[in-house]
């Protein structure tokens, strides 16, 4: 990569911005407008300096692209999944993009019935995503969701499945997901405020009736919450969702009623989380209530639902994160996490028996998958580890008998899992607290100091990254790279403590456990400053922001992906999509405590002259999580500021938004990049 070019100049526009008497000038502000033909120029400008810039790398991108490619099963398919006797399944086809959604009755190898083939719909569009489908009782409509900007609100369309009629019925700006009643002729659906593109709003529509004359069911009037809606597993319930970041409530309506009135569940307590599963004549409540900070199972009749009613059926345990119930007729099965590791715990309903699945490995991840049928005695499962393939497994929980239904393909024929270690480490935060690292690399790796390590970490909302197996991540892996996920605070890997001690007033220890994981894998010789990267997105790259800002010189490279790094001004303007329900998560800028906590730490304010390592920034023109101004300012000021000559490189996709390309395969170029920009720093690209 070449230096010696010159990078594109942004001009100053001074705007002046007051909060709570605090003046502050954002010369940047103007990048804000998308309309403007200058921003667009400049997002261009940036676009041909990475091209120019990375030139020489652009044969090993491909030959990367190509690489990743050629291990995944280009004509692969889902393992299917039986609901109210069809079974589905997703395939793809060589040579092709997106999904074909299909069915087959009864038998899984009767004749298929195709559904949609994205291929064909997606034709003329940059962007393409179906979502939201949705069968109705009957199994002769489908409703769906179509997304072509990339910005997350979709149009919802109908489908006759036995003549393959689209018809007129077109809703826009929706989430893309609808809920059937059991009439097949009424749904409930969610629209998004066009501006915020907060979820507000619930309507019922009548199938073949203008969307003008659909029925508001429900709006949530406090922005800092959104809303949704699903009917229950068990089909009985259509429920109304509305949530912040720290308190749920729902109302329900019989799915046999669509001209019913919807119930109250049980009114919101700030602070109060629960979800509902329906079973026989109860619910059962995954809830926090009363201190349950790592979450409790209730039950109540469905006739008296409020929380004074709620009895306990499983108790909160300190040590040990209840994270979600899945249930059948015969067996409830609890997805739990102690000591960060998964476990699935299956109990009959008669009591005669419970049991956790076995797991032996401490760098593993295992989840319960797609289980819609409720009469059934199999569960199905998904396990893999840093080392080892993604297998889907279904479990007879009476005879204990497990299959392998699917066990992800590696193609290529190189891979050998013998090849790699996984080993889980644990780093001590400044404050003392031990921070857990999951790590992979090639067994040949040398452990003295000398290999490059890309640390990855997200430490936002309760999220945890689980150690995951990635065949992309295998383009690293074999050329000595080391991989590791910090497990840091902000996500939820130790339970809802370690989510509760990264958030809001303790958001830096988000930053320092990062940065003291660094300094952890250094001393103990995984790598060393001049071999050391970091990765995160979204939230994650509001982590690298804050990182680079605080240690620069502890990392030779960073990439951030569509970074979260203008903290203060975007959370000061609920204009911009989805701020108001961040406040849980962030604090409200618009009160001292949280606006000065805020300024400490917010990467677009705390950029300064000192010298910063090798950055690749990205984003999305249409990002609607995370808007694309937020670092292309960033970006302008610190080419503004920094003291070094090391590369600064940003490039937007122009199609595309929070999630980058829609196409199965367009993203590994994406990945192609990344991989290329931290291979050119290691002198690896040949």
């Amino acid at each position: 990569m070449s230096t010696e070019l010159k990078a594109p100049s942004v001009k100053k526009i001074p705007k002046e911005l007051i909060a709570h008497g605090e003046r502050r000038i954002d010369e940047y502000y103007w990048l804000n407008d998308p309309e403007n033909p200058d921003v667009i120029a400049y997002l261009e400008q940036e676009n041909a300096y990475y091209d120019t810039i990375t030139a020489n790398t652009k044969d090993f991108q491909g030959a990367l692209f190509e690489e990743m490619k050629s291990r995944i099963k280009e004509d692969d398919s889902s393992v299917p999944y039986k609901s109210n006797g069809y079974w589905y399944a997703t395939r793809y086809e060589i040579g092709k993009e997106y999904p074909i959604f299909g069915r087959r009755f009864e038998k899984e190898d009767a004749a298929e019935e195709v559904i949609f083939n994205c291929n064909e719909m997606a034709k003329g569009f940059d962007y393409f995503k179906l979502g939201g489908l949705s069968i109705s009782p009957n199994n002769q409509l489908a409703a769906f969701g179509v997304d072509t900007v990339s910005r997350r609100q979709y149009i919802l369309q109908f489908k006759n499945l036995l003549t393959g009629e689209v018809f007129d019925d077109k809703i826009e700006n929706t989430t893309g997901s609808a809920v059937w009643a059991d009439d097949n002729k009424t749904v409930f659906y969610c629209k998004k405020d066009p501006v915020t593109l907060r979820s507000d709003k619930i309507y019922k529509h009548i199938l073949g009736t203008s969307s003008e004359e659909d029925v508001l069911v429900f709006c949530e009037e406090d922005d800092t919450y959104s809303t949704f809606v699903y009917k229950t597993k068990s089909k009985k319930y259509i429920v109304i969702g509305s949530s912040s970041t720290l308190t749920s409530e729902y109302q329900i309506l019989r799915s046999d009623n669509p001209e019913g009135a919807f119930q109250m569940f049980s009114k919101r307590e700030r602070g109060v989380e629960y979800s509902l599963a329906h079973y026989g004549d109860k619910f059962y409540i995954l809830t926090n209530k009363d201190g349950a900070t790592n979450f409790k199972v209730m039950r109540v009749n469905e006739q008296q639902t409020s929380s004074e009613h709620w009895e306990e059926f499983i108790a909160h345990r300190e040590e040990v994160l209840l994270e979600d119930i899945e249930i059948f007729s015969e067996h409830y099965v609890l997805s739990e996490r102690e000591n960060g590791l998964n476990q699935i715990k299956i109990v009959r309903w008669d009591g005669k028996e419970s049991y956790y699945l076995p797991f032996d490995n401490e760098t593993y991840t295992t989840y319960v998958g797609t289980n819609p049928d409720f009469e059934t005695n199999v569960l199905r499962y998904v396990y893999n580890s840093l080392t080892t393939p993604s297998s889907v497994i279904d479990f007879n929980m009476d005879t204990k008998a497990k299959e392998v239904k699917k066990e992800q393909e590696v193609l290529g024929g190189k891979f050998d899992k013998e090849n790699y270690t996984s080993e889980r480490v644990w780093a001590t935060a400044q404050d003392g607290v031990k921070v857990p690292i999951s790590l992979v690399y090639h067994k040949d790796t040398p452990l003295d100091g000398s290999s490059p390590l890309l640390q990855y970490a997200y430490g936002s909302y309760g999220y945890t990254i689980d150690p995951y197996f990635s065949t992309v991540r295998l383009s690293l892996l074999d050329r000595g790279f080391i991989y590791a996920i910090a497990h840091v605070r902000g996500g939820e890997y130790l339970g809802r403590t370690w989510y509760e001690e990264g958030k809001l007033l303790k958001k830096k220890n988000t930053f320092t456990d990062f940065i003291d994981c660094s300094k952890y894998l250094i001393a103990e010789k995984y790598t060393s400053p001049a071999h050391l990267y970091a990765s995160g997105g979204s939230a994650g790259g509001l982590l690298m922001g804050a990182v680079v800002n605080m240690a620069p010189t502890l990392y030779n490279g960073i990439i951030a992906a569509v970074p979260f790094v203008d903290v203060v001004t975007t959370m000061l303007d609920d204009s911009i999509p989805l701020t108001t329900g961040e406040y849980d998560e962030w604090g409200n800028p618009n009160t001292k405590e949280y606006y000065d906590y805020m300024m400490s730490y917010s990467p677009y304010d705390n950029v300064k002259a000192q010298k910063y390592p090798h950055m690749l920034v990205t984003t999305g023109l249409h990002d609607s999580q995370v808007q694309y101004f937020e670092p292309a300012k960033w970006v302008a000021r610190l080419r503004e500021l920094k003291t070094d000559k090391n590369l600064l490189l940003f490039n937007i996709n122009m199609e595309a938004g929070h999630g980058g390309a829609s196409g199965r395969f367009e993203s590994l170029k994406e990945e192609a990049k990344e991989y290329a920009f931290l291979l050119e720093l290691e002198h690896k690209i040949q």
